[in-house]
């Protein structure tokens, strides 16, 4: 079977058949690595704790979109 008879194939099952196709192919692409997760986690808490302590100031995320589209503009 070829690339386009797999799409084809793939494209006529019902469409909770093909989420599960497209979920299982994602997950092949983009392998989870416990080393990468344990060092979002501590950043993660690194920052929870700077913004907790006062050390830096949280900004509304609609002001820091706003500003990114006006940079672009």
């Amino acid at each position: 079977m070829d690339t386009k008879d797999l799409i084809s194939e793939v494209i006529s099952l019902p469409v909770e058949e093909r989420m599960q196709v497209v979920e299982t192919v994602l997950k092949s692409l983009n392998v989870p690595s416990s080393d990468i997760d344990k060092k979002w986690a501590s950043l993660a808490k690194e920052r929870l704790s700077e913004l907790k302590s006062g050390k830096v100031k949280g900004r509304d995320g609609e002001e820091v979109f706003n500003n990114i589209w006006d940079r672009l503009s």
